[in-house]
């Protein structure tokens, strides 16, 4: 049970197990100074389902830097019965168009982070926190509308207005690129470790596919920033490259 010196104290953080979130994850605790820590993860039907067990790997290298940090667990099948996605659908091609609308890639999922964080907030206000963090960018956001800062700002005032109580959602990775972001990764300590352990492949592989947008925009950044992905560094250790 929550108690009321503990509002404002503590922060939940929409978390994947990806490159994104566990940047965005480390960020909340280092840069914001959040050490009580509420992760949220959610199992919707994705194809990379093994980004879960990521998630779970890398809150346990999180937990030597927090006070306390939890994770939970959401699982939801509306998103798969809606289906309107190549992440939702094991033979798509995650690498063509979107099937309803050619300027989007397969792999966006309509209203996935719009959901997220109403569900996030939904928690949130249970919990009695007042800060959501998500690792959404708009500087590299793969052609997704959902992860706009206008689209952030509006969901941030609508879950605030719609609950009556005023949320504040944190988006570390707005406006970096991916090379900005692996930067930043250098910055917190940690960081780096987990991302060794973090998922991106939409083919669900590891090693990974280096094939699929998410790879290849995975391995653009490190590259630019000059830096070996400690993902790839992991799996050539295992003697899996």
């Amino acid at each position: 049970m929550f108690r009321v010196d503990e509002v404002g104290k503590k922060a939940l953080v929409v978390f994947s197990g990806g490159q994104d979130s566990t940047t965005t994850l480390f960020a909340a605790i280092h840069k914001y100074g959040f050490k009580n820590i509420l992760a949220v993860t959610f199992k919707y039907g994705q194809r990379h389902k093994v980004e879960i067990n990521s998630a779970r790997k890398i809150i346990r290298i999180a937990a030597k830097y927090c006070d306390k940090i939890c994770f939970r667990l959401i699982s939801t099948g509306v998103m798969k019965e809606i289906g309107d996605s190549a992440l939702l659908c094991d033979d798509e091609n995650v690498s063509a168009e979107h099937r309803l609308d050619k300027s989007l890639p397969a792999s966006f999922v309509p209203g996935r982070n719009l959901f997220f964080l109403t569900v996030a907030a939904m928690i949130a206000y249970h919990e009695r926190i007042k800060d959501i963090f998500i690792g959404v960018s708009q500087a590299d956001f793969s052609g997704y509308p959902d992860c706009r800062d206008l689209t952030i700002k509006a969901m941030n005032v609508a879950l605030s207005l719609g609950m009556d109580y005023q949320f504040t959602i944190h988006t570390p990775l707005m406006w970096l690129t991916k090379r900005e972001e692996v930067e930043l990764a250098l910055e917190l300590p940690g960081c780096m470790e987990a991302l060794a352990y973090s998922h991106t492949c939409y083919e669900g592989k590891y090693p990974p596919c280096g094939k699929c947008p998410a790879c290849k925009l995975r391995a653009k950044g490190f590259e630019e920033a000059g830096v070996e992905d400690p993902l790839i560094t992991r799996a050539r250790e295992e003697g899996l490259l």
